[in-house]
């Protein structure tokens, strides 16, 4: 799972809503299965992708090939932009100094609020530490 081998995008496991959204990115936006691994961070080796629980926990991360990490609305870019079109424009628009800031607002308002979305659990709004395992 190491990005040596290739991105790797990390996301919640224990979010209903992150969950069905790296299923749409496996199925959708990713082109091939080789362009990228998707993985709950619950499963994947944290330390050798330079991550912790807590960064995971808080926001999707992706680590690039070259072990650059970005995060939250710039992780979906990333992804967005290593995925088959119509997808590729859209993750350089969110990558845009005007268009990143207000991607931003947006992503950490679906953060706050994703117990709320189609697909979120009560245990969305919990820290990891307080989720039933």
């Amino acid at each position: 799972m190491a990005a040596a081998n290739g991105p790797v995008l990390v996301y919640d496991g224990d979010c209903g809503v992150c969950t069905r959204l790296s299923r749409l990115t496996t199925t959708r936006v990713r082109a091939h299965a080789g362009d990228f691994a998707v993985s709950a961070y619950q499963d994947a080796d944290l330390d050798a992708l330079g991550l912790t629980p807590e960064q995971c926990d808080a926001a999707l991360q992706w680590v690039g090939s070259d072990g650059r990490i970005s995060t939250g609305q710039d992780a979906v870019a990333r992804t967005l932009l290593a995925g088959r079109l119509p997808f590729k424009p859209i993750g350089a628009a969110i990558l845009a100094p005007g268009v990143n800031a207000l991607a931003g607002l947006a992503y950490r308002w679906v953060a706050r609020n994703r117990h709320r979305l189609p697909g979120g659990t009560p245990a969305c709004s919990l820290p990891a530490a307080q989720r039933p395992s």
